[in-house]
Order: structure tokens, then C-alpha cells, then sequence
């Protein structure tokens, strides 16, 4: 590793301090299992392995909406790292396979993968040594080791601030949950939220495999969440989708009875405005996710909550789609921002003031 680093000032630096993401100054956010499955940074439990399809497991493997948080009063920041090759796929390269730096709160630069999946970056952090918040995010689609987090010798690291909410918000969807569309992992609509609201999350989205599986259902509600947000629609047919929500929710709700949950439904969809089949599947299960949520609160279910997709990425906003399809990272954006205020209202957090960080 040595010879391919290369020239870089913090490596040379042979007084610089050393962290692997096992140091307890290093706080890995955003992966509910990592106690069990440290250093691997995966979704899922590896206990869970032969319950779960195996293309969710794969997917799995990568570490989407995790976070590695610290506070540090370092002028610079290195990482080192390994990807899974190849890094390019069906996402843009620096979300696929890269790591984005957020130094108090705000976006600051990123790192994309080269060819052989190898990361090495080193960020100047400010004109003055002073306590930064530092939020490194992993990669939306491809398994990564973090070899080396490096700072400067006399720099101290002290752990982030506290969220606003104790638990994390659990989102379990699809590839739009996972964030496929973006063009940065710290753009994918779950992270937008976090950084707006203070809040961890967990982000359990998988391409193409959000069927809402009883096994799925039984590994989110191991997680003591806030709130979850019921993400699931994009997949599975409009039987599938009537078959499987209630199942799906019964077993949330008979861990987490008082716990709020948010059911989406499907966004705009250019294919509705088509003939065919596709458009009206996507009309179908807009109405089955309402009426659904209406009789479990009719029947007394308080804490579930429905968001028509169309608050969340509207005809007017079809800017926001990459393929007529997935989430962009402008309607990542649209979908955060027509999600807040029922999140808000969920975790029992202010309305928001007008101002956008």
C-alpha cells in the first residue's frame, strides 16, 4: 500500500495519528448491526445470511447511508480505502463506489474510487485549527474497507454532537430508498433529512428487491427506532404490494406498537401519463398505500401515517427523475423536502423555520 500511495504530506507525516473505524473515537452511524459485524461495514447481520434472499444479501454487502462521525480540531484529514471493483456500474461512480466529507454539517468534497477500487484522499479542513464535526459517508452501492483514517499529530478527536432524537429513523424501500440515482451518497434522500432534522438513520434499501419479505420485516423491527418509514412500493406488483403491506406492518407493530410509521406511496411516474400497464400499477398502488393506512387507523392504529408519493416528487418536478424512474439528486431533494414535515410531526420535532442549511 505504501508504494501506491504515493506522495501525499499526512502519509509522509510519520508523527500523524493513525484510526481504524473499530476506535471508539470513531462512531459509525447508520449501520444498526455494526456492534456484531465490526470492521465488515454491512446492512445486515451476517446471523441473518441464510434467511434472507441472497440478492438482498448481496446488496447488503454495501454500505449505504452509513457514516463515520467524529470531532476533531485537525487543519487535514486523510483516507485510505478499498472498494469493491469494478467501481462502475449502473450509479454515478463517486455515489457507487466513493465517500463524500461533510465538516460541520456541510458538504466539503468528495472521493471516487479509481479503477482498481482503491480510495486515497487528503482534504485541507480550515485556515485555523479549531473543533470541526466530521462526517465521512460510504458508499451508496459498492462494499468498502476503511484502511486508514489519518489527522495530524497534535490534533485531538472527541466524539460528535448528540442527534436530536435518541433512536434512528429506519427507512426500508427499494433502489430509490437506497439512493441508485444520485449523484453523491450524502445525497440520497434519507441522508438530506438526517443532516435537516439532526437525526441518525438507517437506510435498508435494496435495487430492485424491495419486496416487503416477512424476513425483511422481522430484521427491520429488530431495530429500536424513532420512526420507520415504509418505503417499499417500486418493486413488487399491485398484488404483491396488497399481499405483503399488511404482513409487512403486523410485525413492525407487534414489536413496536406506539412507534410512528410512515407508508409512501408511489411518486410521479411519467408511465401514467402513457397506455399501458406500467402507468396504471403505479396508479393502483398509490391507492392501495392510502386506503391501506386509513383502515389501520380507523381500526385504532394512531402512530401510522400515509404520504402520497406525489408530495414527495410531483409532475411538476419530473426534473427530478434520472430515467423516468429513479431519484436524481434534485428529486432526492424534493423527496426529503415533501417528507419533513410529516417527519417532523413524527418524532415530535419543531416545524421547520423557513431556512434551508
Amino acid at each position: 500500500w505504501a508504494a501506491r500511495l504515493g506522495a501525499a504530506e499526512l502519509w509522509e507525516d510519520k508523527t500523524a495519528q493513525h484510526f481504524a473505524v473499530t476506535d471508539s473515537r470513531m462512531v459509525v452511524s447508520g449501520l444498526a448491526w455494526f456492534s456484531e459485524e465490526k470492521p465488515v461495514l454491512r446492512r445486515l447481520p451476517s446471523r441473518m445470511k441464510d434467511v434472507l434472499p441472497p440478492k438482498v444479501w448481496g446488496l447488503a454487502q454495501s454500505p449505504s447511508g452509513a457514516r463515520i462521525r467524529f470531532v476533531t480540531d485537525t487543519a487535514t484529514i486523510a483516507v485510505v480505502a478499498q472498494v469493491q471493483a469494478p467501481v462502475m456500474g449502473w450509479a454515478a461512480n463517486t455515489a457507487n463506489s466513493g465517500l463524500d466529507l461533510y465538516v460541520d454539517g456541510g458538504y466539503y468534497g468528495s472521493a471516487p474510487a479509481d479503477a482498481e477500487g482503491v480510495i486515497r484522499k487528503e482534504w485541507s479542513i480550515g485556515k485555523e485549527r479549531k473543533l470541526r464535526e466530521i462526517t465521512l459517508y460510504l458508499p451508496m452501492a459498492k462494499s468498502i474497507e476503511i484502511r486508514d483514517i489519518l489527522i495530524d499529530q497534535a490534533a485531538v478527536v472527541e466524539a460528535p454532537r448528540p442527534f436530536a432524537v435518541a433512536k434512528p429513523v429506519v427507512y426500508y424501500g427499494s433502489s430509490i430508498t437506497q439512493g441508485v440515482g444520485t449523484s453523491n451518497p450524502g445525497l440520497v434522500y434519507p441522508a438530506l433529512l438526517s443532516r435537516w432534522l439532526n437525526v441518525d438513520f438507517v437506510n435498508l434499501g435494496f435495487s430492485g428487491n424491495g419486496f416487503g419479505e416477512p424476513a425483511l420485516a422481522r430484521a427491520v423491527a429488530e431495530i429500536d427506532a424513532a420512526c420507520f418509514v415504509v418505503d417499499y412500493w417500486a418493486n413488487p406488483s399491485a398484488a404483491v404490494y396488497r399481499d405483503t403491506l399488511p404482513g409487512f406492518i403486523a410485525i413492525l407493530r407487534e414489536k413496536h406498537p406506539l412507534t410512528p410509521i410512515i407508508v409512501t406511496g408511489p411518486y410521479y411516474n411519467p408511465s401514467e401519463d402513457q397506455p399501458g400497464e406500467a402507468g396504471q400499477r403505479q396508479i393502483e398502488k398509490r391507492v392501495i398505500a392510502r386506503e391501506f393506512v386509513a383502515a389501520r387507523r380507523k381500526a385504532g392504529d394512531e402512530h401510522i401515517v400515509h404520504v402520497d408519493g406525489l408530495e414527495m416528487l410531483s409532475k411538476a418536478e419530473a426534473d427530478g427523475l434520472r430515467d423516468a424512474r429513479h431519484a436524481n439528486s434534485m428529486g432526492c431533494y424534493f423527496c426529503a423536502k415533501g417528507l419533513e414535515p410529516y417527519m417532523r410531526q413524527a418524532l415530535g420535532l419543531p416545524a421547520a423555520d423557513g431556512k434551508r442549511k
